[in-house]
């Protein structure tokens, strides 16, 4: 492994964590539905259709530009530009205010579009850096810095909330100061992955025109999708599992409000406490990963899931809530960072990046399945959002039933066969 590189594309994990935790999980999600919406009935189905609609061009660009990136060896060039977008798209986040629907949602899509793009791209440098037999722990040591870089987002977020309400501000006016925060930090914290991080790929003759060749290479793919069927058996267990994992990052904090009624004060606490068990599981399990296998991993840790569901289903008061989140914060590490790995395991070497949009297709697919199904619960049910979440755990479930029948050993042949 070459040491400067891992830690410099492991610090874009710790760079761009900050928008998950800050923007999508702890504060901008309440901040939209209880003051941009202005509590509305409507106010969290909206919240979950603006995500969607981000994830949903997503859906239709990663297989996209992560081929583009392949024959073009143009990941970091395409990194940059998604990471420009990210961070001044959230900067522009500190202008909406009460109400202001139609400034909010174009910027929530585009923030979290840019976003997502660039996740897909720094992951396919993962097998460029790690050997075989470390390619979890590795992704485990990237998704548990970058658990500690939401921390450092969330706890300059926290003081300046906590000073801004000793002052007697609401949360209009603090808000949008933590979005600067969030922006400002990503910017700095990623300098090191555009320093050291090095673009290995080799282009490719020009046998078409760029979107034809990616299409090209994408149609490939899928048609010969049975050559990887357990990779293709995987990405869609992902769609599964991960439509569980995003709503509950979409609505975190949503569901602490509500349900349980806490003040932003609290949640923010409660989210800095579950990044730092996020970060634990993450590291942890990454060495666990690569001692017992991928498929035994994952299911481990969407039993944790099941677990954590039912326990904040079943919450009355706080103390329960937050060993639920606690769970949660153990199970979101190890599962995002073991679904990772798993997928660099499978997929062909000179593919990584295809691959890697195949599989952020899947996770965006996810996360319009997910959040829209638990916004349309508490629609239809009149804001029951303890129901919405035991619906939620049922894709867990079947995450599980999915991921039992892979046999690795098959899909790590069919990689480096085809």
């Amino acid at each position: 492994m070459r040491r400067r590189e891992v830690w410099a594309w492991a610090m874009y994990d710790f760079a761009n964590s900050g928008y998950t935790t800050v923007v999508i999980t702890a504060v901008f999600n309440a901040y939209f539905v209880a003051v941009v919406a202005g509590n509305a009935p409507w106010g969290t189905l909206a919240w979950t259709l603006a995500l969607s609609a981000s994830y949903a061009l997503i859906v239709v660009t990663a297989p996209l530009i992560g081929a583009y990136a392949d024959t073009r060896a143009a990941k970091k060039r395409l990194l940059v530009a998604t990471t420009l977008g990210c961070i001044l798209f959230t900067a522009g986040l500190a202008a909406v205010g009460r109400g202001d629907l139609w400034l909010a949602i174009p910027l929530v899509i585009l923030s979290n579009f840019f976003f997502g793009s660039g996740e897909n791209l720094i992951a396919a440098f993962l097998p460029e850096l790690a050997r075989e037999d470390a390619l979890g722990r590795v992704s485990g040591w990237g998704w548990s810095l970058g658990y500690l870089g939401g921390l450092v987002s969330l706890g300059a977020s926290l003081a300046y909330v906590s000073w801004a309400q000793s002052r007697g501000a609401g949360a209009s006016a603090f808000v949008p100061v933590t979005m600067l925060i969030t922006a400002g930090i990503f910017a700095l914290a990623s300098l090191p992955t555009f320093l050291f991080l090095k673009e290995r790929a080799v282009p490719q003759p020009r046998t078409a025109h760029f979107v034809m060749q990616a299409f090209q290479r994408v149609r490939d793919t899928l048609t010969h999708v049975r050559r990887y069927r357990d990779l293709a058996r995987f990405l869609v267990c992902v769609v599964f599992y991960q439509a569980g994992i995003q709503t509950v990052i979409a609505l975190a904090a949503v569901y602490a409000e509500q349900a349980m009624g806490f003040t932003t004060r609290d949640t923010l606490l409660l989210i800095l406490v579950v990044n730092v068990t996020a970060a634990v599981g993450a590291f942890a399990f990454g060495h666990v990963q690569d001692r017992i296998g991928h498929v035994r991993t994952i299911i481990l840790t969407l039993s944790g899931w099941v677990l954590a569901v039912v326990l904040a289903w079943a919450a009355e008061g706080p103390v329960l809530f937050w060993v639920a989140a606690n769970v949660v914060g153990i199970c979101l590490g190890s599962s995002q960072s073991a679904g990772r790995a798993m997928v660099g395991y499978l997929s062909p070497p000179a593919r990584s990046g295809e691959f890697f949009g195949l599989w952020g297709l899947a996770v965006k697919l996810s996360s319009i399945v997910g959040p829209v199904t638990y916004g349309l619960v508490t629609w239809l049910s009149g804001g029951d959002h303890r129901l919405a979440m035991l619906v939620t755990g049922g894709y867990f479930v079947i995450g599980i039933a999915i991921v039992a029948g892979i046999d690795i050993g098959r899909g790590r042949r069919a990689a480096h066969e085809n």
